[in-house]
Order: structure tokens, then sequence, then C-alpha cells
């Protein structure tokens, strides 16, 4: 997995590539809980995420938890086999999803 982060004043785009696992999962939250100072808007870019389990939509659910207190977060780019996993999972109610 792949991490790039962007920060734009208090706007913070992480875009993650590959699989978001129990392996990778930990690296996604060390990096979202570190960037997360002044941020107003987290956007969470899965254009180029491959799979995502539940260790993934744990990390997903903390940081919208952190977001909810200080601002905005929303997953954009997300493909079908993604979308599938939030809709089977609920996921769909909980993120803003574009």
């Amino acid at each position: 997995m792949t991490i790039n982060k962007q920060q734009n004043g208090s706007v913070l785009t992480i875009a993650v590539q590959g699989r978001l696992d129990t392996t990778t999962a930990p690296d996604l939250e060390k990096e979202i809980k570190t960037g997360l100072d002044g941020v107003t808007e987290l956007i969470m870019d899965f254009e180029k995420l491959d799979y995502i389990s539940s260790a993934g939509l744990r990390v997903l659910l903390s940081a919208q938890k952190a977001m909810s207190k200080q601002g905005s977060m929303k997953v954009i780019h997300v493909s079908d086999l993604v979308m599938e996993v939030f809709e089977v999972t609920g996921f769909t109610d909980i993120l803003t999803i574009e």
C-alpha cells in the first residue's frame, strides 16, 4: 500500500493505493492521527484502492469520529468493489462518499 498526503491550508487529502487490510491499516491509521492538527476537512482519495478489509473500515470509522469533532471527512473516487463493501457493511450511511 502507498499513502500520499497533500495538505492545502486546513484541507488534508490522503490518497491510498493498493490494499487496505490488517497488514497495512496501522500505517494509514498512523498517517491520519499524525496529520490532523489544524485540519478541518479530510479527504480520503480511494481512486487507486484495490481492496479494503474490516481493519481498513475500522481506521475509516476512527478517522470519521475524529473529524466529526473538528470538521468534516469525505471519501472520493471509490471503486465499485470498495463501494460494495461500504454498502454491505452500512458504511454508506456513516461516511460522506462522492
